[in-house]
């Protein structure tokens, strides 16, 4: 179990759907900061991943969702974006007056709003999206709220140590940040690796990075390039879910998401090879991959690798 602050008088009692990476990030920070009673509930429950967690963080591991939400003030859904509708759906059975469901999952504006009209009255919902990271700030990642609970929200976490930006009153403003937010961040990552990967192969790595260099002299790219392949390599498959909803997010603004859809391809492609390499270890990262998607064709065949 993790060793927390004292409890706080009036602490708000908490319970994750959804208790995976983004969830044991969240209730460990906030459990540490002094809120004792945290439930959660996930499906998969009864796996080491969800469960071991768990016990560490003194969370208590319900058997049902309505055990979970029994006496909680807020519910956290934290499931996975095409989850993210039949999670509010199941938890809107579930809700009594006062409780409110906070939406962290990276999906569309679109698609919180149509998760936002199965609560009865605009206080019982609330857009929330996690704008970095969440290891290892954890509940100390900044965010952004939207919503007619967004103010409540606030007031209730500012003080357990919540970095939270009030984006407005509507459901979708913090979402829409964060997803247009992702064209950029999530693309650059995939630019960078096919970038270096073609300058590597053709053995003008010096060169690329000297005439990048000069042109973007604020942009430290032998850094930013391993550290961009990496967060791929451990969060591609991911990172390709949260792109799926952006390039949905762009069609609702009347976009062709032509480039995004591409990075999807690529972060998933990356994020399947299952290597788990360190910025730390620079541009040999690049060979790493590159003697991966081999071993992969071979077993294979090159229609599955980049040859």
């Amino acid at each position: 179990m993790s060793q927390s602050a004292p409890p706080r008088a009036n602490q708000p009692r908490l319970c994750f759907i959804g208790f995976g990476e983004a969830g044991q990030a969240l209730a460990g920070g906030l459990r540490e900061a002094g809120i004792a009673e945290i439930a959660a509930f996930d499906i998969a429950g009864g796996e080491p991943r969800v469960h071991e967690p768990a016990t560490r963080l003194g969370v208590r591991l319900a058997a049902s969702l309505g055990e979970a939400l029994a006496g909680a003030d807020f519910v956290f859904s934290a499931v996975t974006a095409a989850s993210s509708v039949a999670a509010a759906r199941q938890a809107a059975g579930h809700l009594a007056p006062g409780q409110l469901f906070v939406d962290v999952n990276s999906v569309s504006p679109g698609r919180k709003r149509e998760a936002a009209a199965l609560f009865s009255g605009d206080s019982a919902y609330l857009d929330l999206a996690i704008m970095a990271p969440v290891h290892p700030r954890r509940h100390a990642t900044p965010c952004l709220v939207a919503g007619e609970a967004g103010q409540r929200f606030i007031e209730s976490f500012a003080a357990f140590g919540m970095k939270l930006t009030l984006a407005g009153p509507e459901i979708g403003a913090a979402t829409t940040v964060k997803m247009v937010r992702s064209v950029m961040v999530k693309g650059l990552e995939a630019l960078s690796y096919e970038c270096f990967m073609a300058a590597r192969r053709a053995g003008v790595q010096d060169e690329i990075l000297a005439s990048l260099g000069a042109s973007y002299p604020g942009f430290d790219w032998p850094r930013q390039v391993p550290y961009n392949v990496s967060r791929m390599l451990q969060h591609g498959v991911r990172r390709a879910a949260e792109m799926r909803e952006v390039a949905l997010t762009l069609r609702e603004l009347g976009l062709d998401p032509a480039v995004t859809e591409g990075v999807v391809a690529q972060q998933e492609r990356l994020g399947r090879l299952g290597l788990r390499l360190e910025p730390e270890e620079g541009f040999a990262i690049l060979g790493a991959v590159d003697a991966a998607f081999e071993g992969e064709a071979e077993r294979t065949g090159p229609a599955s690798g980049e040859t």
